[in-house]
């Protein structure tokens, strides 16, 4: 993934997992709605910022020209991924050097796995500043209910605050952004998100780039074991304009397999495991 997409996952990612505001409600069961979306937002914001739990797991990638599956470690250090499979076949002999040779750049140059902690650290800083300001951006309202595999959830629809002003570049897609969010009221965790780009939105007076209008995003979330929640499905269809050049977003994200791992785990032994440890069958 390109370091814009990066950056684009983890804003959407966690900017959409709490994308409701807290309003006054008129009736008893309005008013326990309200405070519904208010724990299920406080818990996403403080578990968003959560590192006390690392995971190795699958990540299975697609857009419409390559598809590709990575085994991933969390570590102290960052996250290091073993590229396995592309586009459904495992790595060529050729491939798997490739690979082999740039695992043990990593080991030879730990400056470049500081610059990539540091990427995945500036990423996730931003996310939880836009995170900080959804209170503001959004309206809701109470849509019923839904049955998953793990029971009945609750369904609010989204849309933007018209009194919302964005403080920045980030926040500025919240005031086109329109959607329904699901959460699981025993375990006050979202389970799904769908959301809508109803304009187009400008960054930077448009100098910057542009989103247009009809883009949509779908995140899925779910325990992945022992209580831990993880996003398990990334889709994002976008279209627009970055620093002049025209692009198009179409990704699709499947997270599997989750293992837990050592806390404090660095990212030399991470490799170890990658390189020595059998990966999980199957997809």
């Amino acid at each position: 993934m390109a370091d814009n997409q990066i950056h684009l996952q983890s804003v959407f990612a966690l900017l959409l997992l709490a994308s409701l505001a807290v309003a006054q409600q008129s009736t008893a069961v309005e008013t326990s709605n309200a405070d519904l979306v208010k724990r299920t937002l406080a818990a996403e914001l403080v578990l968003a910022q959560d590192a006390s739990h690392p995971m190795r797991y699958r990540l299975y990638k697609a857009t419409p020209r390559l598809s590709s599956v990575k085994e991933i470690c969390e570590t102290r250090d960052g996250s290091v991924a073993r590229l396995i499979e592309i586009n459904g076949h495992p790595l060529s002999q050729s491939d798997e050097q490739k690979e082999e040779a740039r695992l043990e750049g990593l080991l030879q140059d730990p400056g470049r796995q500081r610059h990539r902690k540091q990427s995945e650290d500036q990423d996730a800083s931003r996310a939880i500043d836009v995170l900080r300001a959804l209170p503001k951006a959004f309206l809701y309202e109470y849509s019923g209910t839904a049955i998953e595999s793990t029971g009945r959830v609750a369904k609010f629809a989204f849309r933007p605050n018209p009194a919302f002003t964005p403080p920045n570049l980030e926040t500025q897609v919240l005031t086109a952004m329109t959607g329904e969010i699901w959460i699981d009221p025993s375990q006050e965790r979202i389970t799904r998100l769908e959301g809508h780009l109803q304009q187009d939105v400008d960054f930077g007076w448009g100098i910057l780039g542009r989103l247009n209008k009809g883009g949509w995003i779908v995140i899925e979330q779910a325990d992945v074991g022992n209580g831990q929640w993880r996003i398990v499905r990334f889709q994002m269809s976008m279209s627009g304009r970055v620093l002049f050049k025209n692009r198009v977003f179409d990704t699709l994200e499947k997270e599997t397999q989750f293992e837990p791992l050592p806390v404090g785990m660095g990212y030399v032994e991470a490799i170890r495991e990658l390189r020595s440890a059998p990966a999980p069958g199957g997809r």
